[in-house]
């Protein structure tokens, strides 16, 4: 067989190898935020449950006890920190979702503590972790639906 002529179909296709390139890297991103989101619910699942029943054998009679603040500090950090990798990556962080209206609510609280929402957060945070545990249930949920399971 005779080598092919040099023509115009066995040029590169610069433009296709960058669609693949790009493709096969959001492939990466969703697996991979499929994994952390997984994980994230779970860890936050964890430390809810873990300090709950930390704080109920912890045998103090204060109501606000060093524990306590010890729970807001650990969840919310996690939190925070998943927030944060959600706002990088813009995973599930559309224009107008519950995600977005939960990270302003945070920002604004978190940017209005040396005002005094300090003693709001005091009583609303519990509630903030519980909704964004809620939120990861439900983006989590969305993910692993089928497409054919809407159609029921």
């Amino acid at each position: 067989m005779a080598p092919a002529e040099p023509g115009r179909f066995n040029k590169p296709r610069s433009g296709f190898y960058l669609k693949m390139i790009f493709h096969s890297f959001l492939k990466i991103k969703n697996n991979s935020m499929k994994k952390f989101k997984q994980t994230d619910l779970w860890i936050s699942i964890g430390l809810i449950v873990f300090f709950i029943v930390y704080n109920l054998l912890a045998h103090t009679r204060d109501l606000i006890s060093d524990n306590v603040f010890m729970a807001y500090f650990v969840v919310g950090g996690w939190q925070v920190i998943s927030m944060i990798v959600h706002a990088v990556t813009r995973t599930f962080t559309r224009p107008v979702g519950t995600r977005l209206v939960y990270h302003w609510i945070s920002f604004i609280a978190l940017a209005t503590m040396p005002l005094g929402s300090f003693w709001i957060l005091l009583f609303a945070a519990p509630f903030m972790a519980l909704f964004y545990t809620w939120i990861c249930y439900r983006e989590i949920r969305k993910m692993n639906t089928r497409p054919l399971d809407s159609l029921k």
